[in-house]
């Protein structure tokens, strides 16, 4: 298939071509987009480019032929699970993900998961992401609930991925942290990348990728905090570890500082409450809310009988 990328703008101007299409999420990954431009599946204002390292200019028309599937590749099975659907049109669906279901298979984990249940629908869906991640444009982490979005064609994914990049998709969240933050808003700037020791989990480090998240306060309850925090970049567990590095981690989030089960919570108490973005086929500015799952509801209500003097910043 055949899809044209947005022109680059004057700042993108003198990126290598490779660099450009990844940061525009044409493809799964760098190493692919490299593999593409080599075969001869760029072209850039219509000449066949086949450098990597082609310095992009504001306003080449740049177009990607991304191959079909390949039937040898793994087969991910439909099955009859029951999602709640926020809003659904051709282009796009968005979701209400439930806490405790995985985005799509990975290791040791083939059944179960959103793909399979979005594939159970019997839906169209965007192939970018490969026969394991078909319409997934960003992911939330397995017992994160909330609003997703998924794309189901290959141009709206490929428009939604790069609104992303530019940090024009709002991905707003809920969190109630351990602990009392004084301020009424801030940002988190600090880098995340993989943890010297366990590689199961993510670290502030001073060589990994930039990672911004901006957080205000909605209630105080002495003890705890409950705050919106919102994603500027979306790296892996960002919200959990900067928490966590500024010494408020999550609730019931054991692997970043939290304790299990506390206040009755089923997992870290992290709810994608709201995403809006701009729709990739009519234009129209799109907002959609999911609303707290029940025990973290019940979390916040308890603490707030609890504290009946908390103070009440405001959402």
């Amino acid at each position: 298939m055949d899809v044209v990328i947005s022109s680059p703008a004057d700042a993108d101007a003198g990126l290598r071509l490779d660099v450009y299409l990844a940061k525009e999420q044409a493809a799964p990954s760098r190493s692919f987009i490299q593999r593409l431009i080599e075969d001869g599946a760029v072209r850039v204002s219509g000449r066949v480019e086949t450098k990597p390292s082609f310095r992009v200019r504001a306003g080449d028309v740049i177009e990607v032929s991304l191959p079909p599937p390949r039937s040898d590749q793994v087969c991910v099975c439909p099955e009859d699970i029951l999602v709640k659907t926020l809003y659904e049109d051709d282009d796009v669906l968005v979701i209400d993900k439930p806490r405790g279901m995985a985005v799509h298979p990975g290791a040791g984990r083939s059944t179960g998961t959103l793909v399979n249940a979005l594939l159970g629908r019997q839906m169209s869906l965007s192939g970018i992401g490969g026969p394991l991640r078909p319409g997934i444009v960003h992911r939330l982490d397995r017992d994160t609930t909330g609003a997703m979005i998924v794309a189901k064609n290959d141009r709206a994914h490929l428009k939604l991925a790069a609104d992303l990049a530019a940090h024009h998709v709002g991905r707003h969240y809920l969190a109630l942290v351990r602990g009392n933050i004084v301020e009424n808003e801030g940002v988190i700037d600090a880098p995340i990348g993989r943890h010297a020791v366990d590689r199961r989990r993510q670290a502030v480090i001073a060589n990994g990728r930039r990672a911004v998240t901006r957080f205000r306060t909605i209630e105080r309850y002495g003890d705890y905090t409950l705050v919106q925090a919102t994603l500027e970049t979306g790296r892996t567990h960002q919200i959990r570890v900067h928490m966590q590095y500024i010494g408020r981690p999550l609730a019931g989030d054991p692997v970043y500082g939290g304790v299990r089960g506390e206040l009755g919570l089923l997992a870290q108490a992290l709810h994608s409450a709201k995403v809006e973005f701009t729709h990739p086929a009519t234009g129209e500015h799109m907002v959609f809310e999911a609303q707290m799952p029940g025990d973290m509801s019940a979390a916040v209500e308890s603490l707030r009988a609890r504290s009946g003097d908390q103070e009440e910043v405001g959402v």
